[in-house]
């Protein structure tokens, strides 16, 4: 073995250290989202729109950092490490262009940026090109645009905000033409569009009806999802049709206020604490446990974040888990995935049954599982997906699994596995129906930019090779060529990219370690545990294994990164390669 048990030790301890290090004051963390253009610049149209004095250094602020985040071609990417893309660099140009700030020089470039690049200048065909079909992103960008005088309004594809009107349980089977979560926007953009290019009287009718469901959706903090961009656009639409004082408008205002960095920037969402603190204590379990001082906290902490009610925006059952304690958080289903997983680990098997019956209710047709709600469209982020259904499948193998050891209610335990069987076993179908031919899947929430199709299927092989193994699959035909897949991913160097032949990152590498560790009985996958191993021991050992890459991806392939995403999956890999190497 070329590691020796000190050194792995010795790195665990220090990575150890510096993720518990970073825990928020309470029991959890709350990592730190990047800084983005998109969400920064549709903050300013937003309070360029409002017009209010008090926001004006608030606006300065952001035109700075904006201007400093201008990459070197003249473009703006996602996040400050993302290449420029169009949407960012319009709504960019958008939002300097409102902003009573001097910026020539800056505009200038952008300018050169978006002939070279967006087919000579004409951003809403670049735009479109971008989206698609999907009008969740392509519609508020364009009419940003438009308030800036840079696109003409019939070139803004209008949304049609009346369907939202329509009964709640309808809206899966009307095809509306944005994703389940951007109703907020559906509404208040699908207004601004239609007060700006006129329309039947009929529809015109419905506006105000359809604005009036706006309070109901927005929670006590004002922001929609906790997110900038959604609240930006609602906010910017809303203060059009309706004045800066009406009500939504002034909550999405003091979100946007309060949510603001000191440098002057915003992130795409407020935090992933859930999410975040449900990856960290994963990590610390396999690479040690968690300290006691923590555990018992963190579970209530978690147990907490439960939510027991009706969601009022997504009309979600009660017993799902959202991404954040803030209260613009709704239930998604790789964040209850993530928390039943720990709940099962601490005890609290009734907040994990709870769990795992809302991701019953959420099962698609085709056996597998979306983000939010069941059966809403085909559009990409309400479609099922390899990453989530692998998560939810590790869900039930948990809550099972820790239901068995309660002898007390042994006839219970039995006929939840039964259940929880026959739903993996449609898991399974789902996701061997959906491997690709190489071996590999393609997640949905996690991309890589420096892959030709931006997709990642390094990281979906790893999460779903997890699910086969967590589930007793590990000599499963799929899972067997999903390992080959990942072994001939591997990077000569002993790390993972994206795709093959993509420069290793701490992140695909410490996902990869961590699913092959799970299949360690093979000799090729032993091997290969151990370069991957080996070469995140150098990066903790060098210091170079903090910086994080933006391979998240936000609604509508926004891309992010996150600072706890490299610290905690290095933790949980190199925990499981000590449990097989040594």
């Amino acid at each position: 073995m070329s590691i020796s048990r000190d050194r792995l030790d010795a790195v665990i301890k220090q990575a150890r250290e510096t993720l518990l290090s970073e825990r928020a004051a309470g029991p959890y963390w709350e990592g730190h989202l990047s800084s983005s253009a998109v969400a920064t610049a549709t903050s300013v149209v937003a309070l360029t729109r409002a017009n209010l004095d008090q926001d004006r250094p608030l606006v300065r602020r952001a035109v700075m950092w904006l201007v400093a985040d201008q990459n070197e071609d003249g473009g703006w990417g996602d996040s400050p490490e993302s290449p420029s893309n169009v949407a960012a660099t319009a709504l960019t140009v958008a939002a300097l262009t409102l902003a009573d700030v001097p910026c020539a020089d800056t505009l200038e470039a952008a300018s050169g940026w978006i002939v070279s690049n967006a087919g000579g200048g004409d951003v809403v065909a670049a735009v479109r090109a971008r989206y698609g079909d999907d009008c969740t992103f392509q519609a508020p960008i364009l009419a940003a645009c438009a308030l800036a005088g840079l696109v003409e309004w019939q070139d803004v594809p209008g949304l049609p905000l009346e369907l939202a009107a329509m009964p709640r349980g309808w809206h899966a089977l009307l095809r509306l033409q944005v994703v389940s979560y951007a109703l907020p926007a559906l509404i208040a953009v699908g207004a601004l569009i239609l007060t700006k290019r006129g329309g039947p009287p009929l529809r015109r009718m419905m506006l105000s009806r359809a604005l009036r469901m706006l309070p109901a959706l927005q929670p006590p903090s004002g922001g929609f999802l906790e997110a900038a961009p959604l609240t930006a656009f609602v906010a910017m639409s809303v203060i059009e049709v309706s004045g800066r004082d009406d009500p939504v408008a002034a909550r999405c205002l003091q979100f946007l206020r309060a949510t603001a960095r000191e440098d002057g920037s915003w992130p795409i969402d407020t935090n992933l604490s859930v999410w975040v603190t449900t990856n960290a204590l994963s990590a610390l379990r396999h690479s040690g446990g968690i300290p006691a001082e923590i555990a018992d906290g963190a579970a209530d902490w978690l147990l907490g974040r439960q939510l027991a009610h009706v969601h009022p925006y997504t009309n979600a059952a009660p017993g799902g888990w959202p991404w954040t304690h803030l209260p613009g958080g709704v239930s998604d289903a790789d964040d209850t995935a993530g928390a039943i997983v720990e709940m099962a680990a601490a005890g609290e098997i009734g907040a994990a049954r709870a769990g795992i019956g809302w991701l019953i209710g959420l099962q698609n047709s085709d056996s597998g599982w979306p983000t939010f709600c069941r059966g809403w469209g085909k559009l990409p982020f309400d479609s099922s997906s390899p990453d989530i259904t692998a998560h939810v499948l590790r869900a039930t193998a948990a809550t099972g699994a820790a239901a068995r050891g309660e002898s007390a209610e042994g006839a219970m335990a039995r006929l939840l596995e039964a259940n929880l069987a026959a739903m993996r076993g449609r898991g399974f179908g789902y996701l061997a129906a959906n491997q690709r031919s190489d071996g590999s899947w393609v997640p949905l929430w996690f991309g890589d930019q420096r892959v030709a199709s931006e997709a990642n299927p390094v990281l979906g092989a790893a999460r779903v090779l997890a699910a086969y193994a967590d589930c007793d699959r590990v000599n499963d035909a799929h899972a067997q060529a999903g390992v080959q897949y990942l072994l001939r991913a591997q990077n000569g160097d002993g790390g993972w990219g994206g795709a093959a032949g993509v420069a290793s990152t701490v992140e695909q590498t410490a996902l990869a370690v961590s699913a092959l560790s799970r299949f360690a009985g093979d000799a090729e996958a032993l091997s290969a545990v151990e370069r991957g191993a080996l070469w995140l021991i150098e990066r903790v050992e060098s210091g170079d294994w903090l910086e994080p890459e933006p391979i998240g991806l936000y609604f509508a392939s926004l891309w992010y990164t996150e600072a706890l995403y490299p610290v905690a999956w290095t933790v949980e890999a190199l925990g499981r390669a000590r449990e097989v190497l040594m």
